[in-house]
Formats: C-alpha cells, sequence, structure tokens
C-alpha cells in the first residue's frame, strides 16, 4: 500500500495553509525533536552519554536507532491518526523528517530496508502495514531498495501495548522467520521504538541468518520505556 490522490494544500494539524504533505511553520516547530538520546537504543537521556544504563549492561541485537521525534503530543496523535484511521496524511511530515534526518547522517547506508513484519490476520483487520508504508517513502527519498518478502511474522502474537519489556521480548519469541540470507546492513523500518523488544527480537533472528549491521529507523521513540 503506497501514498494515493493528492496532498493537500492545508497543515493537517492546524489546516492553516502549507506545502502539500508538510505542517506549518508553527505546527512544525512545535513538534517534540530529539535531544540528547542514547547512541544505541534512541532512549531519551538528559545529558549526552554514550549509551544509557540498559545498553551498558546488555547491548541489544540492533547496533542503532535512529529517530525523527519523541513520542509526545502531538506525534502521539499523528501517528495514532495514522496507524488505526488510516490517516496517511499525519505521517507525511513525519516521514519527511526522518527522511531528512537520516540524510545528514553521517553512518553507512544499508542495503535494503525491511519494514516490520505484521501478521496476515492483524493485516487483514487493518487493512495496511504502516511499517511498510513508511520503508517505501524512505526507500524512494533516500534510493535504498525495500524488502518486504525477507521476513515474515509467523505468529499471532497478543497486543504489545500494556505489556512491559520483559513480557513484550516473551510474547515475541520466534515470532519472525528470515525467508533467505539477510544482505550485511539492514534497516528495520517502524513507526514507533516503545521498549525496542520488536527490534531486539528481530534483530536476532536477521543477525542469525547472517546479518552483520541492523540498524532501526522509527518515526518516534517513547521517552523513558
Amino acid at each position: 500500500m503506497v501514498y494515493t490522490g493528492r496532498h493537500s494544500s492545508q497543515c493537517p494539524l492546524c489546516l492553516a495553509p502549507a506545502q502539500a504533505g508538510r505542517l506549518c511553520l508553527a505546527c512544525l516547530r512545535a513538534l517534540p525533536r530529539m535531544g540528547f538520546t542514547c547512541r544505541t537504543c534512541a532512549l531519551p537521556l538528559p545529558f549526552d552519554a554514550k549509551a544509557c544504563g540498559r545498553c551498558q549492561q546488555n547491548m541489544p541485537a540492533f547496533d542503532r536507532v535512529v529517530t525523527a521525534c519523541l513520542y509526545t503530543f502531538p506525534v502521539d496523535t499523528m501517528i495514532g491518526r495514522f496507524k488505526f484511521q488510516g490517516q496517511q496524511a499525519m505521517a507525511r511530515p513525519l516521514i519527511a523528517l526522518l527522511g531528512n534526518d537520516l540524510k545528514q547522517c553521517s553512518d553507512p547506508k544499508p542495503d535494503i530496508l525491511l519494514p516490520c513484519p505484521m501478521h496476515p490476520v492483524r493485516y487483514r483487520a487493518r487493512g495496511f502495514n504502516q511499517a511498510a508504508i513508511i520503508a517505501y517513502e524512505l526507500g524512494r527519498a533516500l534510493q535504498i531498495p525495500v524488502d518486504y518478502q525477507l521476513c515474515s511474522r509467523s505468529a499471532a502474537t497478543r497486543p504489545q501495548i500494556r505489556l512491559d519489556r520483559k513480557a513484550r521480548l516473551k510474547n515475541l519469541a520466534g515470532a519472525f522467520v528470515v525467508n533467505g540470507r539477510p544482505p550485511p546492513h539492514v534497516a528495520i523500518v517502524d513507526d514507533v521504538v516503545t521498549t525496542g523488544a520488536t527490534a531486539q527480537q528481530l534483530a536476532k533472528t536477521l543477525k542469525a541468518q547472517g546479518a552483520l549491521t541492523v540498524s532501526v529507523w522509527a518515526l518516534a521513540r517513547t521517552p523513558m520505556r
């Protein structure tokens, strides 16, 4: 599923005049952008540090997380309306911000983008995979191929929204299957990084099948989880 139709020339948040697919200047300036973060998992920190306490104690399977915004108002509302109501106009400004951040990032470019896979049961219920839409747009902007078939979700796990990190990791154990050998550098694409449990399990699965570096790209990161 990709974007269709004409982009409105109104800001999707306040309806003020704006460039097509973009926020007006006032709403753009109001977005909660990332400040100091852990350089591995992107957890927001009150000061500059190489790694958060969790990553210092137990380095995750993924190598680097890049996100555009904090998952607070209005970003949480924008992503919720995109994810659960299909309002793609809410995602376009956030995807553009993430794309611009990645263009300025000095990290090596991944070989492919991998949308976080969705189980077919949930896909049929929602009608689209929001991660696939984000990956499609980032791939087009950054000229990186998107692989929609490399990984699939073999288990229809229960919703994670009310689970802590330990329960999420248990819930996701064995949930992903890699269909073939991944290239050396894969970037997982998703909408939000919360506890990092999904990225952790997917990165472990990819590295077990031969990936050397696994990055994670997402629109937003929760403040403290």
